[in-house]
């Protein structure tokens, strides 16, 4: 459990096909740290400090994106959000979503 999470370190790079439940059928590459650490606080208010490379490094970057107000989608080229977003307003207007 991470409360409060917050990254402290970044190194590196990865541009990597992310996706998101918020936006099904929704994936776009998104560039992100290929490694992190991050400092949160357990159950307990406790501090502690995890890292992550890869995958792990991704997850973390896009939940702690969630609890700042950012989806993947606001880390791609103002082109494809546009075309991701069609999509999606597509798929609502045919109770699809």
């Amino acid at each position: 459990m991470l409360i409060n999470p917050e990254i402290v370190e970044k190194e590196g790079r990865q541009f990597e096909e992310e996706g998101c439940l918020s936006l099904p059928d929704i994936r776009e590459k998104v560039q992100r740290a290929a490694r992190v650490k991050v400092r949160a606080q357990n159950e307990h208010g406790n501090w502690f400090e995890v890292e992550g490379d890869e995958l792990l490094a991704r997850a973390l970057q896009h939940e702690i994106d969630h609890l700042d107000g950012v989806l993947f989608i606001d880390r791609i080229s103002r082109l494809k959000r546009e075309l991701a977003l069609r999509k999606i307003r597509k798929m609502q207007k045919n109770g699809e979503w």
